[in-house]
């Protein structure tokens, strides 16, 4: 949503309760598309990324980018923990390849 007065896509928002994973997955990419997009705004503006109202942390590129970086790793714990409440643990090739960034880089 920060993006849309710089006419960068907004993605649908998907049902949580019906979502399906493909479905899912393409929103993940074309949100990821619009970070990206976000990114690249902010480094040829300088390094700062547009602010918008409801923001509430340091809009340069390198906060910009931490920040979400840090809320995705929040989503990603909150999954592995519902998933073990749940006793549907996660296997060790899932929960330890969270945190393989090289590996993650070059897919």
């Amino acid at each position: 949503m920060m993006g849309a007065k710089l006419g960068v896509a907004v993605p649908k928002t998907v049902d949580p309760r019906r979502v399906r994973g493909p479905e899912l997955l393409r929103a993940l990419s074309r949100s990821s598309d619009g970070i990206i997009k976000l990114l690249q705004i902010g480094i040829a503006q300088g390094g700062v990324v547009p602010r918008a109202a409801w923001q509430n942390f340091p809009n340069d590129v390198v906060h910009f980018l931490n920040y979400f970086v840090a809320h995705e790793a929040h989503h990603r714990g909150q999954l592995c923990m519902v998933a073990r409440q749940l006793g549907q643990g996660l296997p060790g090739s899932v929960t330890a390849g969270l945190w393989q960034w090289s590996k993650r880089a070059q897919e």
